[in-house]
């Protein structure tokens, strides 16, 4: 984890450990109302009279839901019984190993260029403060920005994790207007029930010339249960963050990965029992696999970019607004 323990209340009384750092405990907001927040037994309680609200603090991670808008409870992001929303959380040890050993359908296109590009941008005067939306395990790529001496990664998610250090859900950002430097959302956007409230609030939380960086499907299966949304084309995608300027964009997981998902849901479409699911899983990644290794050649091709498995966005914000007509204009893909 990045950010240091803060073990002292926002008066300055000590009372509790957090895991982030006590710049990100100023800029903790009541996801409700947006009002300051104090330190009271072990939870965090908003100064808002008509507010009023409290939120628990669990082993030292806030957890900052606004329960009215979410689909969350905070009951149940701490209970293990129900922590695991992602998967079916019913697989035995053995076939969980099975799964982990087995080659994977697909590989994110040069992850680690697009994380130094967005370090690049974000290196400077000081400490750089970076909200990764999904943060509970670390991305693909993202090492070379835990690396960074100067850059303060301010993990959170839904579910307790490994490097989860804050719950809180992206339709109602916890922490004040213009605060961070940075926002990384990898696989996110398709798992939120309204991607553009939670783009608005992307840009609320981000300072002027700060950088959001994110990866979202478009040709992929359901693969989070009930919790899998929206997906997005290439413009589509685009006008998610059209009130960022573009930086770059294109395709982070290509049409080998897009080919090799369908067969493999193809198959998953027969068996009925969890065992036949489990054979037909093992045969598709087992036959398709070698797919992906062909994406890195096509991902720049024009075909590409209507095919693709997922895109990525890289952009600033600028005060300025992509309109509609501009749009159109920008599509880069070999249908016309």
């Amino acid at each position: 984890m990045e950010s240091a323990s803060n073990s002292l209340s926002h008066s300055g009384a000590k009372i509790m450990q957090l895991r982030i750092s006590p710049f990100v405990r100023d800029i903790l907001r009541c996801p409700v109302c947006h009002s300051a927040l104090e330190d009271s037994d072990n939870a965090l309680h908003c100064l808002n009279p008509e507010c009023d609200a409290r939120y628990p603090v669990f082993r030292g991670i806030p957890v900052l839901l606004n329960e009215q808008n979410s689909l969350f409870r905070s009951a149940d992001v701490l209970s293990p019984q129900k922590a695991p929303f992602f998967g079916d959380g019913t697989k035995s040890r053995w076939t969980q190993h099975l799964y982990d050993w087995l080659p994977t359908l697909g590989k994110n296109i040069h992850p680690r260029e697009h994380f130094l590009q967005l370090r690049d941008m974000l290196c400077g005067h000081g400490t750089k403060y970076v909200l990764v939306i999904g943060g509970r395990i670390l991305g693909h790529g993202m090492q070379v920005l835990t690396q960074c001496p100067d850059i303060e990664l301010v993990e959170t998610d839904i579910a307790i994790g490994p490097r989860t250090a804050l719950i809180c859900d992206a339709h109602d950002l916890p922490f004040a207007d213009a605060c961070f430097d940075g926002v990384v959302a990898q696989a996110v956007m398709e798992h939120v029930v309204d991607p553009y409230r939670c783009s608005e609030e992307i840009h609320r939380v981000l300072k002027y010339q700060g950088v959001v960086y994110a990866e979202t499907p478009f040709m992929q299966q359901v693969h989070a249960g009930p919790y899998d949304f929206t997906r997005f084309t290439h413009l589509g995608h685009r006008r998610l963050f059209r009130r960022f300027d573009e930086v770059d964009s294109g395709v982070i997981c290509g049409p080998g990965m897009a080919l090799a998902w369908a067969y493999q849901y193809f198959l998953l479409s027969f068996p009925t029992t969890r065992t036949g699911r489990a054979f037909a899983r093992l045969f598709a990644r087992l036959t398709s696999f070698p797919l992906k290794y062909l994406d890195p050649w096509l991902a720049h091709r024009p075909g590409a970019m209507d095919a693709a498995s997922g895109y990525y966005f890289l952009g600033r914000k600028m005060g300025h607004t992509l309109e509609d007509r501009a749009l159109v204009q920008q599509y880069r893909g070999a249908t016309r």
